[in-house]
């Protein structure tokens, strides 16, 4: 039905909070880059409505820590514009001091614990092949 896949990988030792934080994050990032993949409100028998969600359902992977840093050079060696969570995130409070942390790395040294992506299927599957399916 999708000729893209939406595919987020996270670290594989993060605590479940941590999991679902970062889940969170990089799905926000990813549809603010593709908003069209955003459906209608929901409406319920009484016509009440609810948010709009995601038309296109996202893969949760699972990787270690050298497979998340490739995952990582793959999608910039393919150019394929990321939402990226790093470990030093998880000790700021907010947008901003987010940003300030994120800035004092580069590719070669970001801890990198979650990396979202939405790109045409068979580039999604080579940047992230070696992970696997989120436990």
């Amino acid at each position: 039905m999708f000729d893209t896949k939406f595919a987020i990988v996270l670290r594989d030792d993060l605590a479940s909070w941590q999991a679902l934080n970062v889940t969170t994050f990089l799905t926000s990032g990813v549809t603010a880059q593709f908003p069209e993949i955003i459906g209608e409100p929901y409406r319920d028998r009484t016509g009440r409505t609810y948010n709009a969600l995601s038309i296109q359902p996202a893969i949760v992977l699972a990787a270690d820590a050298r497979t998340m840093a490739t995952i990582h050079r793959r999608s910039l060696e393919r150019d394929v514009k990321t939402s990226l969570y790093i470990e030093e995130m998880f000790a700021t409070g907010h947008d901003a001091a987010n940003r300030a942390v994120f800035a004092e790395f580069g590719p070669d040294d970001a801890r990198v614990v979650g990396i979202a992506m939405r790109a045409d299927k068979k580039t999604v599957d080579k940047i992230t092949k070696g992970a696997r399916m989120h436990p």
